[in-house]
């Protein structure tokens, strides 16, 4: 995950949380700036998206449904519509309780009282001790996340009103096997069509016959809501210096993309030479001594790059007859989607690594793309470190298996951007009641969470500093299935209420570690079932969490709401779909509270109607503390909007309060009381 973010315009309904996102270039993942020039002339053209045609600017609000059916995004259902007569309770009505509800919720009773409720074993040895934290140097470098502030401890159980009530119901905590997987998942896929919001690059009456994945034929499209390609007839270069001359950059490229094929060994020099050719702008700015120094260090035993470069240039040199029909931008404000083969995803990809995309080195105001990740593979060949080692490694051996004949993959991937316009008021009137749920301590979201909806805590730059120097758990997730680098090509920044949803993925990679102690393990044989589109079982969701410069940030509604909606957008389910693997989104370098986190994402998987899979990499007071807080909420029958209600009030007392006031202790507390009155 990149450390932070740019600023961008929010939509209407949350403009007032430009307070939380930062205006600075220096948000952009740091890896993706190296070498670029700052006055973002570079080939520049009028982006021009609020030129697009009426009939475009439709057709990507256009709800498809009929025509692919595990792409539609309906209305909510009923439950979902706000009821009428409510209004929000104004803060002032609450602020004079505040301090004094505060200085309640720091009482050293806490633990006492909460031996009313009783959790699973009663043996002395089942207990968190007062206070503990997990102190495991791993398991915190390996969550990249702080643990929660407090132990979450019941004490032995009694024959109070919770503990009687506890005792008549089965646990709350469902075992990770009664979650649903995607083959469990039976809805039939509709046919796989073109429209005017799903762009498939294959031909799909060919596939409909079993004949095979071949392109699907079209025309080049040079304008501002398609990717430019570097084999346009619209894209050209200037070339020599006494007089230069306009060329087609393509003819550039492929010659000197074909001298780098008819080798059977090439060097990085070889490589960065015929990049610098068609990329003469950059010459003396692009570094290349971490691809120089990579090739250099690794033993000859499994030292194959010389000979792997040339089967690189040429995969690149098929773009004209893999990809025949123009790309259009995933943009934001549009719910759109776009399906291509595995193959095509290759050769695209070696193209971002011989760096030929056009208009897509530079960034800043003017740019054309400055809406957009990088893609040029130039910011991960320079600036050695140990990181761009392990880093080179998985990118490698990904253009191994993929440029040998027998062990390319053959499939299909789906690339779904979901926009999703959520009134802040639905969440006061969801009547939902609390999600399966399964916490664990051990295990990951991709080992474990297979088959599930595997939750990508992003950047909303997609793949944060996956082309950087960046190693947290989007960096890694993109390595291991180094496709998912591809969405960069076409995704524009996320808003607040939209994420990203990649179907059919392949994980190629094995790893070990986290950041600096990050290393690639090996290949993975990825054995995962196929749907009817031929697309691997497996979903990515990617949703980006606020970045919060100071922890006391977060305790605003606006921030809570924003979250709520970012999570209900990836959440929500539309048929029969699995259930999703999660953990501590935003908890790491963006400053988030675990235990708010996992309340909002309880929340918006309740309103969705999926359940959970909480992976908290290590940190067991979370663990146990997420199990028993969640069971109370589960025994109480607490509702979405009971549960938004006490976040309104913590929001404010947390305000009011000096020092961190814990959640599941003021939400334990608050359903103690009412309770009591009852």
């Amino acid at each position: 995950m990149a450390e932070g973010h740019k600023h961008h315009n929010d939509s209407s309904q949350m403009r007032d949380l430009m307070s939380f996102d930062n205006n600075s270039e220096n948000d952009k993942p740091k890896g993706e700036r190296a070498n670029k020039p700052k006055d973002g002339t570079e080939e520049i053209h009028d982006h021009g998206r609020e030129n697009n045609s009426k009939e475009m600017a439709e057709g990507h609000k256009h709800n498809d449904s009929s025509q692919m059916r595990d792409l539609s995004f309906g209305n909510d259902s009923e439950n979902d519509k706000p009821k009428h007569g409510s209004e929000d309770k104004p803060m002032d009505e609450r602020g004079n309780k505040c301090k004094e509800m505060a200085e309640g919720h720091k009482h050293p009773n806490y633990h006492s009282q909460m031996r009313d409720l009783s959790f699973g074993n009663d043996s002395e040895n089942d207990k968190p001790k007062h206070g503990s934290e997990d102190n495991s140097k791993g398991s915190s470098r390996q969550a990249g996340c702080s643990s929660s502030s407090t132990s979450f401890s019941p004490g032995p159980s009694s024959t109070g009103a919770v503990g009687r009530k506890r005792k008549e119901s089965p646990s709350s905590h469902c075992q990770l096997e009664d979650l649903k997987r995607l083959p469990q998942c039976t809805s039939k896929l509709g046919e796989l069509c073109f429209s005017k919001t799903h762009t498939v690059l294959i031909d799909v009456d060919v596939f409909k016959c079993g004949a095979g994945l071949l392109p699907k034929d079209g025309r080049d499209v040079w304008a501002s809501n398609y990717v430019k390609m570097p084999n346009s007839l619209s894209s050209f270069i200037l070339t020599g210096f006494k007089q230069s001359k306009q060329v087609l950059r393509w003819n550039v490229i492929s010659k000197q993309l074909e001298g780098l094929a008819k080798k059977s060994s090439v060097s990085v020099n070889d490589v960065e030479e015929a990049i610098i050719k068609y990329n003469p702008k950059y010459k003396g700015q692009w570094s290349f001594d971490a691809l120089s120094k990579f090739v250099k260090c690794v033993p000859k035993a499994e030292n194959y790059f010389s000979q792997l470069f040339p089967k690189i240039a040429a995969l690149a040199l098929s773009l004209p007859d893999q990809v025949k029909t123009a790309i259009l931008l995933l943009q934001r404000g549009h719910t759109a989607a776009i399906t291509l083969s595995q193959v095509q995803i290759s050769c695209l990809l070696a193209n971002a690594f011989f760096c030929t995309f056009p208009h897509r080195n530079t960034e800043g105001p003017r740019a054309e793309y400055g809406n957009y990740p990088s893609i040029n593979f130039n910011s991960l060949f320079g600036n050695w470190s140990e990181r761009k080692k392990e880093k080179l490694r998985a990118i490698m051996h990904y253009f191994k298996v993929v440029t040998d004949e027998e062990t390319k993959p053959t499939g299909l991937v789906t690339f779904e951007r979901r926009f999703k316009d959520t009134d802040p008021s639905h969440w006061r009137h969801c009547k939902e009641k609390m999600p399966k749920l399964h916490v664990t301590s051990r295990g990951t979201i991709e080992r474990e969470g297979t088959g599930m909806l595997q939750v990508d805590f992003a950047n909303k730059w997609i793949g944060g500093g996956v082309l950087g120097s960046g190693l947290l758990q989007e960096e890694i997730l993109f390595l291991i299935n180094p496709e998912l680098i591809l969405s960069r090509l076409f995704t524009e920044r996320l808003d607040d209420n939209e994420c990203l949803i990649i179907t059919g993925a392949q994980q190629f990679s094995r790893y070990t570690g986290f950041g600096d102690s990050f290393e690639w393990a090996g290949p993975h044989d990825d054995i995962l079932e196929r749907d009817e589109w031929q697309r691997l079982k497996r979903q990515i969701l990617a949703i980006d969490a606020l970045n919060f410069r100071s922890r006391r940030e977060q305790y605003n509604m606006r921030a809570v709401i924003r979250e709520l909606n970012k999570a209900y957008c990836g959440f929500k389910a539309h048929w029969n779909e699995p259930d999703i693997a999660t953990g501590k989104w935003g908890c790491g370098a963006f400053n988030g509270d675990p235990q708010l986190k996992a309340v909002i994402q309880l929340m918006a998987a309740a309103k969705g109607k999926r359940g959970l899979a909480y992976f908290t990499f290590g940190d067991e007071t979370l663990e146990q503390a997420l199990q028993q807080m969640h069971h109370l909420l589960v025994t109480e029958d607490t509702t979405v909007d009971k549960l938004f209600g006490l976040l309104e009030q913590y929001c404010a007392v947390q305000q009011a309060s000096s020092s961190q006031v814990d959640l599941f202790k003021f939400i334990w507390d608050n359903l103690k009381s009412s309770m009591s009155h009852l």
